[in-house]
């Protein structure tokens, strides 16, 4: 009878330390939790990123093959014009509080170039 109590109490022991090692411990249900949040938020930092390089991947795609995509930039990053086009460049008062940009004769709207930078050919 006392080595069936004392195996019981040994049982107890047992069953109450596997209990806070599942509960507590390393590897438990805290940790678990925490390791699925850190998933979670990984996967979110992922899919932004995945859409980004989506994009930048169109975008190198487009640049590649497409000879619009060239002129787009070449008009609006390094203000150029077409040969026949008359750039006209309009200088607001000092006092207007809305700048305005210029557009080459015969472009569209998409096709502006910064004011600043770009000069208009000599007739």
């Amino acid at each position: 009878m006392r080595w069936l109590r004392l195996l019981l109490v040994l049982l107890a022991g047992l069953l109450a330390f596997l209990q806070y090692r599942l509960w507590v411990g390393e590897g438990g249900s805290r940790s678990v939790a925490r390791l699925d949040r850190q998933v979670q938020q990984q996967t979110r930092e992922n899919s932004g990123l995945q859409q980004r390089n989506d994009a930048l991947a169109a975008e190198v795609e487009d640049l590649k093959s497409g000879e619009a995509a060239v002129e787009e930039r070449a008009r609006s990053e390094l203000g150029m014009i077409k040969p026949g086009e008359t750039f006209y460049r309009v200088v607001e008062p000092e006092g207007s509080a809305a700048p305005t940009d210029a557009t080459p004769t015969g472009a569209t709207s998409t096709d502006t170039p910064p004011a600043e930078d770009a000069q208009a050919p000599a007739p």
